[in-house]
């Protein structure tokens, strides 16, 4: 069985951010032998005076496949694990979603497309995850981050949505790498220029620092610009603030 699993708001400006938290619940999954789980993504949501955040507004997701039978009890664990591991003054809030029991999927990605833009209200989310049946709930503070969690599930499920957590540590020669070479090595959907188009197998990607992927059409894509030097790359990673958009 699929499920989506979401966390927003567990951090301050000292503590380890939601994303590693995400991550080590991830990790602690498949520890526990309930299933695999699969990358993080990272959701950005409005920046807004009324909306409260540490730094970015943005909330971590992540899927998984597990046993049917162990979804009580991963709910049960998730929650533990904010109360655990939530830094003082954050406002955590948790979603989880079994993507094959929604009945109108399209109101839930609309509400994490919103959050991107308006700000929402908490029982907003309560009253479309109740619809839903989609567990949501909060641990602490004001618990504003209940909004952050469903949009972020929302998000991660419009398949269009989000930058993986991470970096790409691509190996290289000369600086550059075949796009087959990194496909194959990391799994990736392809890689895609800013302007959406494929590169070919062969084509040479000059590597910058901390190269990413984001999440489109369900799937991780590495982002590339153009390189207006002569040589024989024609394309570079595309960098922190061109990704921005994503």
């Amino acid at each position: 069985m699929k499920v989506l699993i979401c966390i927003d708001d567990t951090d301050n400006l000292e503590s380890r951010g939601t994303g590693d938290l995400a991550e080590q619940l991830a990790t602690e999954i498949e520890e526990r032998n309930w299933g695999r789980s699969e990358f993080v993504t990272r959701h950005q949501l409005l920046v807004h005076p009324d909306v409260p955040y540490t730094s970015h507004n943005s909330s971590m997701c992540f899927a998984a496949e597990i046993g049917e039978q162990y979804l009580p009890a991963l709910v049960e664990r998730a929650k533990a694990f904010l109360v655990e591991e939530s830094a003082e003054g954050s406002d955590p809030g948790l979603a989880v979603a079994v993507p094959d029991t929604l009945s109108d999927t399209a109101l839930l990605v609309d509400f994490g497309r919103r959050a991107k833009r308006e700000v929402l209200r908490k029982q907003d989310a309560y009253d479309l995850a109740a619809a839903q049946g989609i567990y949501l709930s909060e641990h602490g503070g004001t618990g504003h981050g209940v909004i952050g969690a469903l949009a972020g599930i929302g998000l991660r499920m419009s398949g269009n949505d989000g930058r993986i957590k991470g970096w790409l540590e691509i190996p290289t020669r000369d600086g550059m790498a075949r796009v087959a070479d990194i496909v194959e090595q990391f799994q990736l959907g392809g890689v895609r220029s800013m302007a959406g188009d494929l590169l070919e197998e062969n084509d040479l990607v000059a590597v910058g620092e901390k190269p990413k992927a984001v999440y489109l059409d369900g799937k991780p894509f590495l982002m590339v610009s153009p390189l207006t030097d002569a040589g024989p790359a024609r394309w570079k990673t595309s960098c922190r603030r061109e990704l921005k958009k994503y």
